[in-house]
């Protein structure tokens, strides 16, 4: 396999409106994790290594973790996936036209964003 992956940094929460305030208070006063600052106002969380997003998610019943995977190379990331099987869900969320990514979903039907880094490696 000529393309490369690996785990990104950023990792979704998404989260039922009703469960919404109480959960971003669990991460910010009940844990005490340190907000990630510059992207209000979107809420998230310095989380080890990691960036934990807390997204309010009309529309869903129960909470679900999205999780991102950096790539050099989309498109040869695509055709690999492609080849693979695996299922693509570009229509879970807009990405806008300049971003150099996709959705996928894992076979425990888990959220992906594929996302190509340039110079990650």
């Amino acid at each position: 396999m000529s393309t490369t992956f690996s785990g990104g940094r950023n990792i979704a929460m998404k989260v039922p409106p009703h469960q919404y305030d109480e959960t971003v208070r669990f991460y910010r006063h009940v844990i005490g994790l340190e907000p990630v600052r510059g992207h209000e106002p979107a809420i998230g969380f310095v989380f080890g290594a990691n960036q934990l997003w807390i997204d309010r998610a009309p529309g869903m019943s129960q909470a679900e973790l999205w999780l991102e995977i950096v790539t050099d190379d989309k498109d040869a990331a695509a055709d690999h996936l492609k080849a693979e099987g695996v299922v693509r869900c570009d229509e879970i969320e807009p990405l806008g036209p300049d971003f150099r990514g996709f959705w996928v979903s894992s076979p425990a039907s888990i959220i992906h964003l594929v996302d190509e880094k340039a110079g990650a490696w």
